[in-house]
């Protein structure tokens, strides 16, 4: 059993998972580039299929105009928080294996697990240097495409706030309640042995 961050897990696990969670209260104050980039460095050695790496990362830092472009593409809900975050980032993924022998592209069927994957290394290594990564499905995922020059065969998959953790009365009172630590679903109803089970 392992406890941290008022969470447990029944099993033995490393606390970095527990220590791990998607905050709404960032502090603003700026992130080192060096410091985001090494956040995408961990990413970009998650595991891939054919290690053909499909995913692709357009970041800004707070204070820029990149900023406020991927800011803009945010649902509303998301603007009101993220906007204190050091940093933004649109993860996407290419749908298409492109060979460099010139062949025809073909579908890449696991593009989106492969940016999953990335996504949770880079949730990891930002905790591990001390902030905080919340990734977001609260985007206008085309208009991310148009305004970021997006070329075609890649999927918009998700949005990412970073930042140093803040006190959580600076959110609008309707999201107060809802920055803790979340808990998980027991095991037993995610993990079947031999067969699918329905719960």
């Amino acid at each position: 059993m392992t406890s941290s961050n008022h969470r447990h897990s029944d099993l033995d696990i490393n606390p970095l998972f527990l220590d791990r969670w998607s905050p709404r209260s960032f502090s603003g104050e700026p992130i080192p580039k060096e410091t985001l980039l090494t956040m995408l460095e961990a990413a970009h050695w998650a595991p891939s299929a054919s290690n053909y790496q499909p995913w692709r990362f357009v970041y800004a830092l707070r204070g820029t105009d990149g900023f406020d472009r991927i800011l803009s593409v945010l649902a509303e809900s998301n603007q009101v928080w993220a906007k204190s975050a050091s940093a933004l980032i649109i993860i996407f993924s290419d749908m298409l294996n492109r060979k460099d022998d010139g062949s025809e592209p073909k579908p890449f069927r696991s593009h989106s697990f492969d940016a999953g994957a990335a996504w949770a290394m880079l949730a990891l290594q930002a905790v591990y240097s001390g902030y905080y990564a919340h990734g977001m499905g609260g985007v206008d995922f085309d208009r991310a495409i148009d305004v970021l020059k997006v070329p075609p065969g890649y999927r918009a998959e998700a949005a990412v706030a970073i930042g140093r953790l803040a006190d959580k009365n600076l959110l609008p009172e309707n999201l107060q309640a809802r920055e803790i630590p979340s808990n998980r679903k027991p095991l037993s109803a995610v993990a079947f042995e031999g067969l699918f089970q329905s719960t």
